[in-house]
């Protein structure tokens, strides 16, 4: 079964054209030996994350594809035995989307007569249509990706022009990608079409090369053309040719690229988490892409049987880090949502405990790599006890999506720094979708409430994007913070929540004591540390709560806190409260936490710059805690 919630009035997801971290792509035209080439160009995309590789060349009368699961030292030792000949080519790094890491997923894929062979970075989102019909006509699969269905769509519309081929086949892919194809009849022929996900061209002398992101190419050319959305290019040793998907010439100007390797693999950024931060807008539209459309909530990898949501009388949310701050936020909307009780248990102390789990209560397991040990173990004790267990991960393939009845993936792409941005927030979205889903099925989600969350999930990656516009003004707002040993973060209900993901960055690299607290605990110990200049940061956003909250920065006013207030943008009285006043766009109290933490990332990550630390890789501390 393939679980569907029905609701009214979805409209379609706007894009945002970033520079995400998606998986790589390089191809090559000339007069070299290609493969080496196709392999350089991979291992300067290593930074992007992936877990499998390959490459397909053509020697002019064959078309030679070699690819396997793992690290590209597997797929070289492969070449190496096993040689791919020939002067033009693709190869591929692929962070999984649909279909697990495997020998069988790895790209490229071909056709079942191998005519064509493709790779594919991004979300066919009628897939499971395109399939049906492919299958309906005899077609055979040799994979559970996408990916190969665009081969066997070129295949069928190749009549020998590669271009049109493609130019057909992608009329009928729906979805936000970017795809690269070869024709084993057209040797030195590249065809590319991007469709959201990036691509650039290099242009260099008796050849011509293709990749997803600069650093694959910068050190052989550092001239390149922007291939930009709706647009097909044509790759061959003498050149390219770019067309609209309408056959419409594009004339496009040169761009000399003078970044160095190193930036231009954080796209222009000093680090990996002001770029991952910046790249919010474009994470956040990937985890909706495909699951509010044609007037559906379409949760894939969510299978509940028939009845289940229905007879829920608890959900756990267990987790540890900022996944557990994501699950803080979970359990006020669910809780709103559902009118069902959910406890948020840390994962480390819930392994240990005699909880009350039952058959009749939904288990949500949350970690980005989906291997933190802790939450692995909390996913099998909760199993043991008879609830079902659905995982809220990143990482396809992983141990915690292999043990969970249900899978929902946040598809926030590889992230390398090792405080959590981008992760976190499409945790959040994984959640509000999970919520509106499950109501729905309930009978609790009438047509007008659901169609007003669909709309305000879907205006989300917009609202970040103007949040990402202070960046210069927290900055510095930043140096005030800089020279303190202690700064405290303080909200109440959602804001709350936002408040502890808001202190955890900060104490990750800025090394600041930070400490998080509803903000009505301050009278019970904590404003005995709030002196003269001490940083209170507010988070202020729910309008039931209110003036609770004002009420508990006036305390800490009085005792000569700089009190910096994270409020919404129509929000007058706070600024006659606060010293600073970080503004983001009006949207539903229960939304709020997405747009609400941007700045108080911007914050940490700026702190820490004014503070000397190294942002990446902060002391002491792992990406992902794979032991107790």
């Amino acid at each position: 079964m393939r679980w569907v919630c029905r609701a009214r009035a979805f409209v379609p997801i706007p894009t945002d054209e970033g520079n995400a971290l998606v998986c790589g792509i390089i191809g090559y035209a000339g007069g070299r030996d290609a493969t080496p080439i196709i392999m350089d160009g991979l291992r300067r995309l290593e930074y992007r994350g992936y877990d499998s590789a390959g490459v397909a060349v053509s020697d002019g009368t064959t078309l030679v594809v070699r690819k396997s699961e793992g690290k590209l030292d597997r797929l070289a030792e492969m070449l190496e035995l096993s040689p791919a000949p020939g002067f033009a080519g693709i190869g591929h790094t692929r962070w999984a989307t649909h279909g697990s890491p495997s020998d069988r997923n790895a790209h490229p894929h071909v056709d079942p007569t191998g005519e064509v062979a493709v790779v594919h970075n991004g979300i066919i989102e009628n897939f499971m249509a395109l399939r049906a019909e492919l299958a309906g006509r005899g077609a055979r699969f040799s994979s559970d990706t996408d990916t190969e269905l665009l081969a066997h769509l070129i295949a069928e519309e190749y009549d020998g022009d590669l271009l049109e081929a493609v130019r057909r086949a992608v009329r009928r892919a729906q979805g936000a990608y970017a795809l690269v194809a070869m024709s084993r009849r057209e040797p030195g022929r590249i065809v590319a079409v991007r469709m959201i996900s990036p691509l650039v061209v290099g242009l260099g002398t008796g050849e011509t090369f293709l990749a997803s992101d600069i650093p694959a190419i910068l050190h052989r050319t550092r001239d390149v053309l922007v291939v930009e959305n709706g647009e097909i290019v044509d790759v061959s040793p003498d050149g390219v040719r770019i067309e609209t998907l309408d056959g419409v010439p594009v004339q496009r100007e040169r761009l000399e690229i003078t970044w160095d390797a190193q930036q231009a693999e954080r796209g222009g950024h000093p680090h990996f988490m002001i770029k991952e931060i910046h790249e919010q807008p474009e994470a956040l539209a990937e985890t909706l892409r495909g699951r509010l459309s044609n007037g559906a909530v379409t949760l894939d990898g969510v299978e509940f049987p028939d009845g289940f949501a229905a007879s829920l009388d608890k959900i756990w949310i267990t987790a540890c880090g900022t996944a557990y701050h994501a699950g803080l936020v979970g359990k006020e909307f669910l809780e709103s949502m559902l009118r069902v009780p959910v406890e948020v248990a840390y994962a480390h102390e819930l392994r240990y405990r005699d909880p009350l789990i039952t058959d009749r209560s939904l288990t949500i397991a949350i970690s980005q790599s989906g291997e933190t040990a802790d939450t692995l173990a909390a996913a099998d004790l909760a199993q043991r006890l008879g609830s079902r267990v659905l995982a809220l991960t990143n990482v396809v393939g992983s141990t915690l999506s292999r043990v969970a009845d249900d899978v929902l993936y946040t598809r926030a792409g590889p992230e390398i720094a090792v405080a959590s941005t981008k992760a976190y927030l499409t945790m959040l979205m994984g959640e509000y979708l999970l919520g509106l889903a499950i109501g729905e099925a309930r009978g609790l989600v009438g047509d007008a409430a659901a169609a007003g969350i669909a709309e305000a999930l879907r205006s989300l990656p917009d609202r970040v994007g103007e949040v990402l516009g202070h960046d210069d003004s927290v900055r510095a707002l930043a140096e005030r913070f800089a020279g303190h040993e202690d700064v405290y973060f303080i909200g109440r209900a959602l804001d709350y929540a936002v408040a502890t993901e808001g202190s955890l960055k900060m104490k990750e690299i800025s090394y600041i004591h930070s400490e998080a607290m509803p903000a009505g605990e301050l009278k019970h110990g904590t404003l005995a540390l709030v002196t003269e200049g001490t940083p209170v940061v507010v988070v202020n956003t729910q309008q039931a709560v209110y003036d609770k909250t004002i009420s508990a920065l006036q305390e800490v006013k009085a005792r000569g806190a700089f009190v910096v207030a994270v409020a919404y943008e129509d929000d007058e009285q706070i600024g006659l409260q606060a010293d600073e006043v970080i503004r983001i766009p009006r949207v539903p109290d229960l939304v709020s936490p997405v747009l609400s933490i941007v700045p108080l990332q911007l914050l940490a990550y700026h702190v820490a710059v004014a503070r000397g630390h190294d942002i990446d890789q902060p002391r002491n501390l792992a990406k992902s805690v794979t032991v107790e």
